[in-house]
């Protein structure tokens, strides 16, 4: 099997060092040129040997499989790795956040099968440019034939693949993680802030909108859901993160849009009222984009 990682970030990094674990070589592939990767596991540092190229010409593709560990905002950049990479017999494993992967990466895939994927653990880049693996690394895909070509590369490694068939309702709770997070870019604070109780109150009331929103677009979700994902961002280390947070600390663009912005889109064309999520998104929007 040939695999190829585009974005060779934090998520991009845990993913590749698993693909070495399990045999293969992929080929690396990003906008900033290196001689190796570095994963950090527990007290144990993994190297992933690369170069990491940064000039699509030098791409040896299609290759069998993709994984874009790029984010939203960076997917126009991404689109000359994807020329290169992907042939219609090529699986395109999106590792981002959101529910709309396939309709944004599908036109750039050269006919590729694109495969939506839900990141379910932390990675955290160092300052010396290490990545820390803070958690168990897990994936869920849909099951069927592109699903399980993912779960054969990542077999028995570091990160595990969970096929389902209910991949929708399962993006969509991850969704719901993502939105109450965006509260950390506003505030500038980690995980401890939700143990405040003004702020656990304020994240139930804009989860049960996301709660809304994400049944009327077909998500099978209990009542209990807002309640489970504020208890686990309580019981994260007080200093735990997220990529948005880091996004804005490192005064990049923030991926407003579709861990945010798509609640109150999705809202409208359903007749739903969500004011909490409209203003969190016009904040995070102007956080990001400015003016000023």
């Amino acid at each position: 099997m040939t695999v190829a990682v585009v974005g060779p970030g934090a998520i991009g990094t845990v993913v590749a060092a698993a693909l070495r674990e399990r045999g293969l070589a992929p080929s690396l592939h990003g906008r900033t040129a290196r001689e190796h990767l570095e994963l950090i596991v527990d007290d144990e540092r993994i190297q992933v040997p690369g170069p990491v190229r940064t000039d699509p010409q030098q791409a040896q593709g299609p290759v069998d499989l993709v994984f874009l560990a790029v984010k939203a905002t960076q997917i126009a950049d991404a689109a000359p790795w994807l020329a290169a990479l992907c042939g219609a017999e090529t699986v395109v494993c999106v590792l981002q956040n959101g529910v709309e992967q396939v309709a944004s990466i599908e036109p750039l895939a050269q006919g590729a099968d694109v495969l939506p994927a839900v990141v379910w653990f932390p990675a955290q880049r160092q300052e010396d440019g290490a990545v820390w693996l803070r958690g168990q690394a897990r994936l869920t895909v849909p099951d069927g034939d592109a699903g399980r070509r993912v779960a054969d590369a990542l077999r028995d490694t570091l990160c595990s693949v969970e096929l389902s068939d209910a991949f929708a309702s399962l993006a969509w709770r991850k969704l719901l993680q993502n939105a109450v997070a965006g509260l950390m870019a506003l505030t500038g604070r980690r995980s401890g802030m939700f143990r405040r109780p003004d702020i656990a109150e304020l994240s139930l009331a804009y989860l049960r909108e996301c709660l809304a929103v994400a049944r009327a677009e077909g998500a099978v979700l209990d009542d209990a859901v807002p309640d489970e994902i504020l208890a686990a961002f309580q019981t994260y280390p007080e200093d735990l993160g997220t990529s948005i947070l880091a996004d804005r600390d490192a005064g990049r663009p923030l991926e407003w849009d579709i861990r945010n912005g798509v609640i109150s889109r999705l809202a409208r064309t359903h007749g739903i009222p969500t004011p909490i999520s409209d203003a969190v998104a016009a904040l995070l929007a102007a956080t990001s984009d400015g003016p000023g």
